[in-house]
């Protein structure tokens, strides 16, 4: 058998959101790497796999990337078929590229396998389209949470004009503010606040720039959540499940 890894990402957590790829490539599987923001239910898809959690989660104890790497390395080395499954895309701040690139450099097939991202599917679940027409040009995906520690360029975000998807963004909400205000963001401009996207659980808080710390703390926001800011988070769908009076 020939070394091969996939990179599959297994969307924001209801398993119905698996791509049909997603689920083939689990059930050859001979071994899983599985991330903590993974839903354990999507693993009924590889009953015959070993599994082995290699969690990552922003402020927690994780697992390290460099340990990662090598356990794809040796079970691939060993012919086996392996997958690293990711929350979410792999390639949307799921580290799918440095993944990828580390292995192709010591010889290694890798193919990646998209996912619905977090962004996308809790947006929707809320009623929410990312781009409606007349709304929104476009959208951005920005993390707060960067390799080097530095903060995104907030002030020039507050000019493009687009939907911005923020991800990992609850422990710097006063900078993202601030930042976004600083860079002539209205105060009044919406926000959704989007936490456990997609999952029985999730639940949603509007309010607006200005407003967006405060109600955060009041709606006691914890991680895993992204914000969704820009008139497009001031429409409401059929789907609105929590939200602050």
């Amino acid at each position: 058998m020939s070394a091969k890894v996939w990179l599959v990402g297994a969307g924001p957590g209801d398993p119905e959101l698996l791509t049909l790829k997603a689920v083939r490539a689990m059930g050859e599987a001979q071994v899983v790497l599985i991330d903590d923001l993974v839903n354990p239910a999507v693993l009924e898809h590889c009953p015959n796999a070993q599994v082995i959690a290699v969690g990552k989660r922003g402020g927690c104890r994780s697992t390290p990337q460099a340990f990662i790497h090598r356990l794809m390395l040796r079970y691939a080395r060993q012919g086996k078929c392996v997958v690293r499954l990711k929350g979410g895309d792999p390639c949307i701040f799921g580290r799918g590229g440095e993944e990828a690139e580390w292995l192709a450099e010591r010889g290694i097939e890798v193919e990646l396998v998209n996912g619905i991202t977090a962004g996308l599917a809790g947006a929707t679940q809320c009623g929410i389209s990312l781009t409606q027409r007349g709304v929104a040009r476009g959208v951005t995906l920005v993390t707060a949470h960067t390799l080097d520690g530095s903060s995104p360029e907030w002030h020039a975000l507050a000019k493009t004009g687009t939907t911005l998807v923020v991800y990992m963004g609850v422990s710097s909400l006063q900078q993202v503010q601030a930042g976004l205000m600083e860079g002539g963001l209205p105060v009044n401009t919406p926000v959704a606040m989007i936490e456990n996207a997609s999952l029985p659980q999730q639940r949603e808080c509007r309010s607006d720039l200005g407003a967006m710390c405060t109600d955060a703390a009041r709606f006691q926001l914890k991680s895993p959540a992204i914000l969704v800011i820009g008139e497009v988070a001031a429409k409401a769908g059929s789907q609105v499940l929590s939200q602050i009076a």
